[in-house]
């Protein structure tokens, strides 16, 4: 390949190239790959750290700097970062774990001691069902600003009319509502329809693979939630004082930018089912090394069309670069078979 056509190409086409190269050709050194494609040593670089980044080389065992390096298949290199990105994930979960057992402790004083008037923050142990229900009955007549709930599971058969009726009274005095809720809970009939009448109202409804505990929230000030987080039946802990009461409100923010807005369809999968003959064979002559002008000559289509197919394949494959697409492309398959045969 001569120097002019591998400068014409852009770097994810580069990195894509030597990828692939490197599959082709097991055992030989990147240095002597890089070489065979024209690319500058600064090239060769940022491929090696582009191909390294996402898992698809992996530096070549024992002392020897220019040795071959380990070619890892596209599917692998994927499950591999989702591996990574779901340790991640495990790591915050376990901190944001760690900051509510920080946030028992603090409060532990004050639940030893039941109440303790005249602090900043007053703590209550209720075991009582019919209590719980009059604070929540209460706190419709003396919310002003905000309040905010999430329940794990279902809402009792004859609870839904009562919740429905505090509902229209806080939104009607200009109450923000938010109520988030397990997604299992949006597949059960009788709860679809209590979630779309409040809803309807002008509650804000979302709903999460994980709901951590039944907790309700009020104007930075109330909040009430079990003592045991595993335990839905335990005993409530009826707290007042933003001292407390906003440690637990912004676990509730956190729990709820990562649910989903009520009646919002999951995005589709980027799978590649939508791609046309026309798409298809783009993809495969890009991802062979074709120029976007043999391209269309081959399509016999212009360059324009040819930007606008290779945007509409990136679109369906969910990639924000060519090489993306390609190492997509390769991990469900669509480059499979013979590669497409050109001339130079």
């Amino acid at each position: 390949m001569s120097r002019n056509a591998a400068g014409a190409r852009t770097a994810s086409e580069q990195s894509l190239a030597l990828y692939q190269e490197l599959r082709a050709s097991p055992g030989d050194p990147l240095d002597a790959v890089a070489r065979r494609l024209d690319l500058t040593e600064a090239e060769r670089e940022r491929c090696r750290t582009e191909l390294t980044g996402l898992g698809l080389i992996e530096p070549p065992a024992g002392p020897a700097p220019g040795g071959a390096p380990a070619v890892v298949a596209p599917d692998v290199a994927l499950l591999r970062l989702l591996q990574h990105e779901r340790e991640r994930l495990e790591s915050r979960l376990a901190e944001t774990s760690r900051a509510h057992t920080a946030l028992e402790t603090l409060a532990g004083p004050f639940l030893r001691a039941g109440t303790e008037t005249g602090s900043e923050v007053e703590v209550l142990i209720v075991d009582d069902p019919e209590r719980v229900r009059r604070e929540l009955a209460d706190l419709t007549n003396t919310v002003r600003r905000s309040v905010h709930s999430m329940l794990t599971g279902s809402v009792r058969r004859e609870d839904m009319a009562r919740e429905l009726d505090r509902d229209r009274d806080r939104v009607a005095r200009g109450v923000r509502v938010q109520a988030m809720y397990s997604q299992r809970v949006g597949q059960v009939p009788e709860m679809m329809q209590h979630l779309a009448e409040r809803a309807a109202l002008g509650v804000e409804v979302r709903l999460s693979p994980v709901v951590p505990m039944n907790m309700v929230l009020a104007d930075e000030n109330f909040a009430l939630l079990p003592t045991d987080p595993r335990d839905p039946d335990s005993a409530a802990v009826l707290a007042r004082g933003p001292g407390l009461v906003r440690s637990y409100l912004a676990l509730y923010a956190y729990c709820w930018n990562a649910a989903t807005p009520y009646g919002h369809a999951e995005p589709a999968p980027h799978d590649g089912g939508g791609l046309t003959e026309q798409q298809r064979a783009a993809l495969r002559m890009l991802a062979s090394g074709i120029k976007d002008e043999q391209v269309a000559r081959s399509l016999g289509v212009s360059l324009r069309t040819v930007s606008r197919l290779i945007s509409e394949v990136m679109q369906e494959l969910g990639a924000a670069s060519r090489f993306e697409a390609g190492v997509q492309a390769a991990r469900l398959g669509l480059l499979d078979g013979d590669p497409y045969e050109h001339t130079s």
